[in-house]
């Protein structure tokens, strides 16, 4: 659906975006993460057809962004971090105004943002002036304009920036179900954890490259085994400790009281086996646990610098499957 090679775009001596790749297959919910500054923004400005770039290419379906606009502008909605609004116009009106730029006029256009606003829980606001909503409506009525002309590929800059928890959550599902409904959607934001509950691949952009990029489950999954074992011994303290200390897979060992905390390398099937063991050894087990992990302990390990074992791990991951 989405193929970016080698984009390139400077401002003075400034490098936004460095020789930067990413692939959206068609049908997933993209999410893409980074610090500001990190080249997301530059990124969807280019593929909405806003800005041009130094290098690389862009295309959609097939289709050069560059040489063929129009065509974009056809299949792609776009949302900005922060949608400028008409304050002077109704609701209503300022969903006509963008359906009939895209040709969408009379009965098709009202039946269609009348769908679209309803989608977005806005139908009750239809003849309000777009000056008394609230931000987290502004930002759901945004939403409906950019999906007026039925766009397959949605790109949105942080759409829940400001909002709510409420509107968050709302917009949450208002993009699940268009996920489910077969839109392609990228989708950038620092609520790592709402990305998590909704999207079926991110990617991590700093200083202009794509740092690390996969199925949420395979990253989350490599993020676990990177955090320690938690052991809870109802009895059998001393067995648990000798059989830890030896094992070639534990780095270190600490205790308190009957939890036993550590930090262990090797793989689930290894976890298994450690598990075995300790019971098989009259170790009275209660507890046995990897630590979870999260999107926002990955994220700054990575833009800490201290991605590097990160991504040889997930890579030899991928490698071994």
């Amino acid at each position: 659906m989405l193929d970016i090679r080698g984009l390139t775009k400077r401002y003075k001596k400034f490098v936004a975006l460095d020789h930067f790749d990413l692939h959206v297959d068609r049908g997933e919910l993209f999410g893409f993460v980074g610090p500001n500054g990190a080249g997301k923004t530059t990124t969807m400005k280019i593929v909405a057809g806003l800005l041009r770039p130094d290098g690389g290419s862009v295309t959609v379906e097939g289709h050069n962004i560059l040489k063929e606009r129009a065509y974009v502008r056809e299949c792609i909605g776009y949302m900005p971090d922060y949608a400028g609004v008409y304050d002077n116009m109704k609701v209503f009106e300022y969903m006509e105004f963008y359906a009939a730029a895209y040709q969408i006029q009379g009965l098709q256009a009202r039946e269609r943002y009348q769908q679209l606003l309803e989608m977005v829980g806005l139908s009750g606001k239809i003849n309000d002036y777009v000056e008394d909503l609230s931000r987290g409506m502004k930002q759901r009525l945004s939403l409906a304009r950019a999906l007026i002309h039925d766009p397959r590929l949605l790109i949105l800059d942080e759409p829940a920036s400001g909002l709510d928890p409420q509107s968050r959550y709302h917009l949450k599902e208002v993009l699940k179900y268009l996920s489910r409904e077969g839109k392609t959607i990228v989708i950038s934001s620092h609520i790592l954890s709402e990305l998590s509950e909704m999207c079926t691949d991110i990617g991590i952009i700093d200083k202009g490259k794509m740092i690390l990029r996969g199925s949420l489950i395979d990253i989350m999954d490599q993020v676990n085994q990177n955090n320690p074992l938690e052991i809870t011994v109802y009895d059998g303290m001393e067995e648990a400790a000798r059989i830890l200390r030896e094992h070639p897979k534990v780095q270190t060992v600490s205790f308190n009281y009957h939890k036993i905390v550590v930090n262990f390398s090797g793989s689930h099937e290894e976890e298994a086996r450690l598990l075995n063991k300790l019971v098989m050894n009259g170790v009275l087990v209660y507890e046995f646990i990897r630590r979870p992990g999260s999107l926002e302990n990955l994220f700054m390990q990575i833009t800490e610098g201290k991605e590097e074992v990160m991504i040889q791990r997930f890579h030899q991951a991928e490698e071994g499957e």
